[in-house]
């Protein structure tokens, strides 16, 4: 097994459906122009309400990727 060096990077997911919506979202736009991602972690998860319904969710993560060379 090789030995590799990872970078972190934050970023947020917004969906109307739902909170793994949400994370599903950011990854997918992530992954146009970040390479070998390799893991991801929830930082924080908040939504919002208008007129007392759940209108939208927000996923903050850390995405984690191997760095080349």
């Amino acid at each position: 097994m090789s030995d590799h060096v990872y970078k972190k990077i934050e970023i947020t997911g917004t969906s109307s459906e739902g909170q793994d919506d949400a994370i599903r979202q950011a990854i997918k736009r992530a992954s146009a122009t970040v390479k070998d991602m390799s893991w991801f972690e929830v930082v924080e998860s908040r939504g919002r309400i208008t007129d007392g319904k759940i209108d939208k969710f927000q996923v903050t993560l850390k995405i984690g990727f191997k760095l080349k060379g």
